[in-house]
């Protein structure tokens, strides 16, 4: 099974969106189509090793549209350069749109100006008829649609072609329709007199109908097509990060180089005001970074020897050189700007129903269009006479087939859906795909891993007690860790960690052991000492149950046979850990707790940080179903956790958040990571999740609710009542609104404070 991702050319609407997926669906070997409308690509998932380009264009070629084959630069660097040719192609396209409009709508608002200026002196006394006879005016008119219809509204006429050729009907099929209908009624009854009178037909023509639609239907697919521009520039503000050049010391010598040539091992050498080309260690040298494009925290980070850094980041003040550890298509901003795409590309679970109504709006829209006209000829000339009739019902299909664009349907979810992944990208939240953001916006429940996640993942010296009124507590520390020195175990590096914190030297041993899950010991000098667990029959030693109580970890310290003081260590509460909870309490979740460790430890920490529920002494491959019979329970649950070990949970959970700062299996298994680990952005993904499921619903209904009274309105469903009949202008006008108001509304997410 393979995947492939194509630039579509030629789509400009919902129902062409449905048309090409109907089309490649139905194509032997290809198990999967998702086609979307806002980034104007195809993403095929094949059976077998896929296709070539050529063969699904010989399917879809016949429709008016065409495919390209996106394949992923050789080297990060080349993004950038591909970025740009789309930016530039995109901007091609739209100065020509602009062009169109340029020439059209000057002479579209003039006749709209006249045409107003004409119904305005019929009704109103003040104001005066025209200083044009009619016959002059309709020649004049006559010529301006021609032109338009034959020159400017060449895609609308297209889009007649290719409905006749193959069946397949689009909004520009709606749009030819509509005009050419109005301008050949108009040009016959003009130029052939004789079929005027045998019609009976009104001296009303509808040349000025044909150029004001063409004209505003120009100008809302221009506007559309700027906003939709806009809606993708997260993704080129990510790419526009990378720095194109690196300073590295290969021979003893600085050389400056492209930076898709620089290898992993090589020591880059970065200087103040730079950006870093890679990811690597710092090796030598201190300073402080702007890390905001990976964070989203303005404030900056201080480096030292043995920190991490980011390719694109930025270097504040200092010089210092590193070990390059992650380069091209591997460093974390590749990685980011895959992902965002990605999810840009993908599609909410709610885009279905869009989709749905979407392939089969223009074939409906096209049977009322015709029945329309044909109820306006059968019973409006019973009422009305045929003549007038006939004038109403090419009205009423024309303004039907104008007002009814699918655009603004098929935008409704994707620019919601491309704007809010956008903007979590610049906070520091990457979002795998669209379902996931959805699905962000319905949960109740929010299940945190301990380790890592509500702590720090370090544990620490946080008592010192001795039990000797001889031995004074530095002392304790020092024997500890002079022994613990030899150990790899975790803990052992924490005792030793704190000993060097109070810069305390540390002695000589002999005869070191590595006791399995008792402890270590050795001598210091001739005298045994060792530092263990404590034994059952020492766990009611008040001091010792006290600090078990408060969830640390004591190891006893024990000289000579005796014991002569405890050590007690605990894992660290993140600082916004307290906030994150309170946050999320805020927005009505419930918060909850799952660890392996012991049940003490785990209610200690809950209470810090006012965590509601705790589910302690959990074994890994038991988090899994933990989530399971919340979600059993009802629970719409949200699992948070940075180990190997919750990948399942992850997994099972209805959306899984992973922090950055984790394992890469974690990360796989999420569909939502956090960079640097902040769980502050827990509340702040599902703050974005519920903004833009809220827009997502706003443009949902808006789309249909032009759709829902314009229709009725321009096939003249009040004419009967109040004689009101909607102008097929107002049509146009409303159609370009409709699509317009949606990708606007999209837009306003790009100015919500998370």
């Amino acid at each position: 099974m393979s995947s492939e991702t194509y630039s579509v050319k030629g789509m400009h609407c919902a129902s062409c969106a449905s048309i090409i997926q109907k089309k490649l669906s139905k194509i032997e070997g290809i198990k999967e189509v998702n086609v979307n409308l806002a980034t104007e690509t195809a993403k095929l998932q094949f059976e077998g090793n896929g296709l070539p380009p050529e063969a699904l264009n010989e399917i879809i070629n016949k429709y008016g549209y065409s495919l390209e084959l996106e394949e992923p630069p050789a080297a990060f660097s080349a993004a950038v350069s591909d970025s740009t040719k789309k930016r530039e192609e995109k901007e091609s396209e739209l100065h020509n749109q602009l062009r169109k409009v340029q020439l059209a709508l000057p002479v579209a608002l003039v006749v709209f100006l006249l045409m107003m200026w004409d119904i305005g002196s019929m009704f109103l006394h003040a104001i005066p008829h025209l200083p044009i006879s009619m016959e002059l005016l309709n020649i004049l008119f006559m010529l301006l649609s021609t032109w338009m219809v034959f020159h400017t509204g060449k895609p609308f006429l297209h889009g007649i072609v290719m409905f006749v050729r193959s069946g397949a009907a689009s909004m520009d099929t709606l749009i030819g329709i509509g005009t050419v209908t109005a301008y050949l009624y108009s040009a016959i009854i003009t130029l052939i007199p004789a079929v005027k009178s045998f019609l009976h037909a009104p001296d009303s023509t509808y040349f000025d109908v044909t150029i004001v639609v063409i004209g505003f239907v120009l100008l809302g697919k221009y506007l559309e097509a700027r906003s939709k521009m806009k809606t993708g520039e997260a993704i080129e503000k990510l790419i526009n990060l990378q720095a194109k050049s690196a300073l590295v010391l290969r021979g003893g010598i600085e050389i400056d180089i492209p930076v898709e040539q620089v290898r992993r091992g090589e020591i880059v050498i970065v200087k103040p005001g730079e950006k870093l080309p890679v990811d690597g260690i710092i090796n030598e040298g201190y300073s402080t970074l702007d890390e905001s494009m990976v964070t989203g925290e303005s404030v900056p980070v201080d480096k030292k020897s043995g920190d991490s850094v980011v390719g694109g980041t930025i270097n504040k003040q200092g010089s210092f050189t590193f070990t390059a550890s992650h380069v091209g298509a591997d460093t974390l901003l590749a990685r980011i700007i895959r992902m965002v795409e990605d999810a840009q590309g993908s599609k909410a679970p709610i885009q279905n129903i869009a989709d749905k109504i979407a392939g089969v709006f223009v074939p409906v829209v096209l049977v009322l269009a015709a029945l329309t006209f044909i109820i306006w000829l059968t019973v409006g000339s019973s009422l009305l006479g045929f003549s007038v009739a006939l004038s109403y019902g090419i009205m009423g299909m024309v303004g039907i087939l104008v007002i009814a664009c699918p655009c603004a349907l098929g935008l409704a979810t994707p620019t919601a859906i491309i704007v809010g992944i956008g903007k979590g990208a610049e906070y520091g939240i990457l979002i795998r795909n669209a379902e996931s953001l959805e699905k962000l916006s319905s949960i109740d429940t929010v299940v945190f891993d301990k380790t890592g996640t509500i702590t720090t993942g370090n544990p620490q010296v946080s008592d010192t007690i001795s039990l000797d009124k001889e031995r004074s507590i530095t002392s304790l520390l020092q024997m500890a860790a002079t022994i613990e020195n030899r150990s790899e175990h975790p803990l052992a590096q924490a005792i030793v960690e704190a000993a060097k914190n109070q810069q305390l030297p540390l002695g000589v041993i002999t005869d070191f052991r590595a006791l399995e899950g008792i402890g270590v010991s050795a001598r210091i000098g001739n005298t045994p000492v060792m530092i263990r667990k404590p034994l059952e029959s020492e766990k009611t030693m008040p001091e010792l149950k006290k600090l078990q109580e408060e969830g640390k970890t004591v190891v006893l310290i024990e000289e000579d046979g005796t014991c002569r003081g405890l050590i007690a260590l605990s894992d660290t509460v993140k600082e916004q850990a307290r906030e994150a909870v309170a946050a999320l309490h805020r927005k009505g979740l419930k918060v909850i707790m799952l660890t392996g460790d012991n049940l003490l430890a785990a209610n200690y920490m809950a209470r810090q940080v006012g965590i509601d529920e705790v589910m302690a002494e959990v074994l890994p491959q038991e988090k899994a179903e933990k989530i399971k019979e919340l979600q059993r329970e009802g629970r719409k649950v949200v699992m948070a956790g940075d180990g190997i070990n919750d990948a399942p949970a992850l997994a099972q959970a209805d959306v899984g958040i992973a922090m950055a700062t984790g394992t890469d299996v974690a990360i796989e298994s999420a569909g939502i990571t956090l960079l640097k680990g902040d769980i502050n952005k827990v509340a702040q993904a599902i703050t974005l999740s519920r903004a833009t499921m809220r827009v997502i619903h706003q443009n949902l209904f808006w789309a249909f609710i032009y759709n829902i009274i314009g229709i009725p309105l321009a096939a003249g469903a009040l004419f009967p009542l109040w004689g009101i009949f909607l102008n097929p202008v107002f049509s146009g006008l409303a159609m370009a609104g409709s699509s317009v108001s949606v990708v606007s509304n999209s837009l306003r997410l790009k100015g919500r404070r998370l």
